[in-house]
């Protein structure tokens, strides 16, 4: 791979050097005398890296420890080695992922969202607008359908074709009342709303880009970020411990609590948290990696996958009712 030999190089263009290096998930740690850097390949676009740095320097300035970029001699984000791959370099911390066992680095790790809302705004910019949630599900609930129609025809074999065939109806049924409901609700004034205000989110909100540091929290990743109610943010990272957690609602109350004692969440957004839990999301997504991916061998993992949703269906359905039927706050 060429960004352990070629990389490192343009560490000049920052006149750094790296004192120590280390690899980790397709980037390169380095240890310098500005402290811990991680450089990576970079193959999106300038404009809005630009306008993320915009958005890390404010969360900075806020106390709040984020993976922010360094421009170098030049004063550019991205530097080019030698064949032309163009590279970053970002602030790194000593940390490690938030732990999905601990229920006070999830919590911590709510907290930490919390308080990135309360500054997260910037002057609206159309193209980095998120997708409006009703086409979302109006596309998803096609694939959905489109995947029916795909398996019958062909004549569903497998394990996971056939669990799919079963289960299909009943999630789909869910998937078409969450539309419903999301018309029926005030989401296009909550979305209207959070654009004019100017509200920023991370995009990908997980354990995987929240580090436990012995003095805070970093949170890291924001190559997603866009305009949205931030809320998505939330559901996000609850939807991925919950279903970990066989949806436990009291767990799911305190993640809430310690969420709304920082940045309050109103009755609108509460509303729209109750529809999105309500849309079987991790079953469009396994339905569309089957379809998208090899059909003739899947993996024993994804089957398994959609057996335990099979298997959480009713707790979850009765999670959504028993949450967020009443506003609490």
């Amino acid at each position: 791979m060429q960004l352990y030999d070629y990389g490192l190089s343009t560490l000049e263009q920052y006149g750094l050097k790296a004192e120590t290096t280390a690899r980790t998930r397709g980037a390169l740690l380095c240890h310098t005398e500005k402290g811990l850097l991680i450089l990576k390949e970079f193959a999106g676009s300038e404009k809005k890296l630009g306008k993320q740095q915009e958005l890390l320097l404010i969360l900075k300035e806020k106390g709040i420890y984020v993976d922010s970029f360094l421009p170098n001699q030049e004063g550019n984000l991205v530097s080019r080695d030698k064949d032309d791959v163009a590279f970053t370099l970002q602030y790194w911390y000593e940390g490690r992922e938030c732990d999905t066992k601990s229920r006070e680095e999830i919590l911590r790790s709510v907290s930490t969202l919390a308080n990135l809302h309360t500054v997260m705004k910037l002057t609206p910019a159309e193209e980095y607008r998120g997708q409006s949630l009703r086409e979302v599900y109006v596309r998803h609930n096609q694939e959905i359908r489109k995947i029916r129609k795909f398996i019958r025809k062909k004549g569903g074999t497998g394990v996971f074709e056939k669990e799919f065939l079963e289960s299909v109806e009943w999630f789909l049924k869910r998937g078409e009342l969450a539309l419903e409901m999301l018309g029926d609700s005030g989401y296009e004034e909550l979305r209207e709303k959070s654009w004019q205000e100017g509200e920023v989110c991370h995009g990908e909100y997980s354990q995987h880009n929240v580090l436990m540091m012995k003095n805070g929290t970093a949170v890291t990743n924001f190559r997603h970020w866009n305009y949205d109610i931030q809320i998505s943010d939330l559901y996000r990272f609850m939807r991925k411990i919950l279903e970990k957690y066989n949806w436990n609602l009291e767990f799911a109350r305190d993640m809430l609590s310690v969420y709304h004692r920082i940045r309050p969440i109103s009755r609108m957004e509460w509303e729209n948290l109750r529809i999105r839990f309500m849309y079987p999301e991790k079953y469009w997504k396994l339905a569309n990696y089957y379809y998208s991916h090899n059909k003739a061998w899947i993996s024993e993992k994804n089957t398994e996958k959609l057996r335990v949703l099979i298997k959480q269906s009713i707790t979850w359905e009765k999670f959504g009712e028993k949450c967020f039927g009443i506003y609490p706050f």
